[in-house]
C-alpha cells in the first residue's frame, strides 16, 4: 500500500472513530437524563425504579393531605382511581391548583420503603386540561370497567 493512501485510511479511521465515540457518549447522557412516567399501578408492582428520577401521577385522593405545622413538608396519597394509591412526600411551596381530587404529575425518587419523594408537583392548569399521562390512564380504567350491557 503506497504511503499517501495509509495516512488517507487512518485518517477516515480515526475520524470515524472521534464520531462512533462521540455518539455513543451522546447516547449515554441523554439516556441518564430521561424521566419515565409511571402510573401508581406500576410502581406497586415494582416496574418503576428504586432512587432514580422518575414521573408518577394520578389523582390526589380525597382526604389525604396532611400539612407539617412546623416545615414546608406535605404527605398525599395519589391514586389511579382503581384502587391503587402511593404516598407522596413533598417539601415545599405546592402549585396554586393543588388539591384533593386533582391530576398531579409529580417528579421524583421511589424510595425502598415505598414513599415517593417528589421534588416537583405539577396540577394541571385550568378545568379542561389533564396531562396525557393521567388521560390515558383514566380513559383505560373507563373501558376496562365497561360492560356489556353499558355498549349497548
Amino acid at each position: 500500500m503506497k504511503p499517501h493512501r495509509r495516512q488517507r485510511l487512518a485518517v477516515i479511521l480515526f475520524i470515524l472513530s472521534a464520531v462512533g465515540g462521540g455518539v455513543t457518549f451522546m447516547l449515554l447522557a441523554l439516556n441518564e437524563n430521561i424521566n419515565l412516567f409511571y402510573s401508581t399501578e406500576q410502581i406497586l408492582s415494582g416496574a418503576a425504579p428504586k432512587n432514580k428520577l422518575i414521573r408518577a401521577g394520578g389523582m390526589v385522593l380525597e382526604g389525604s393531605v396532611e400539612r407539617s405545622v412546623t416545615s414546608l413538608e406535605v404527605r398525599f396519597l395519589i391514586s389511579d382511581m382503581r384502587g391503587h394509591s402511593v404516598p407522596i412526600i413533598y417539601t415545599g411551596i405546592l402549585p396554586d391548583l393543588f388539591r384533593e381530587g386533582q391530576g398531579v404529575i409529580t417528579k421524583g425518587m421511589l424510595e425502598d420503603s415505598g414513599n415517593f419523594v417528589a421534588s416537583e408537583v405539577l396540577a394541571k392548569h385550568d378545568e379542561n386540561y389533564m396531562p396525557p399521562e393521567l388521560a390515558d390512564m383514566l380513559n383505560e380504567k373507563h373501558t376496562k370497567n365497561r360492560t356489556w350491557s353499558d355498549a349497548l
